[in-house]
């Protein structure tokens, strides 16, 4: 684990908002009934928008920000610090 950079207080409202909209989507899905094909329909188009937006906005902010990378390794954000740790 290595802190490697730092967001703004904006940029991590922006992905926190994200994050979280990717987590209850999970977590509806989860529970939701795969028989209601509207609304499954509509849980499965949403998260892959959110996930989109979840990925645009890590190459977004690696790309402006040049951080520091490894195979097989991963960023995570501290939401109380805007810390960018990277993960081994």
């Amino acid at each position: 684990m290595k802190i490697i950079g730092k967001v703004t207080e904006d940029e991590k409202k922006e992905i926190e908002a994200i994050f979280e909209r990717k987590n209850a989507l999970y977590e509806l899905a989860k529970i939701l009934d795969a028989d209601n094909e509207a609304l499954y329909e509509k849980l499965v188009k949403d998260l892959a928008v959110t996930n989109a937006k979840y990925q645009t906005w890590w190459d977004d902010m690696a790309d402006k920000y040049k951080w520091e990378s490894i195979e097989n390794g991963r960023w995570e954000i501290n939401f109380r610090t805007c810390e960018i740790i990277l993960i081994s």
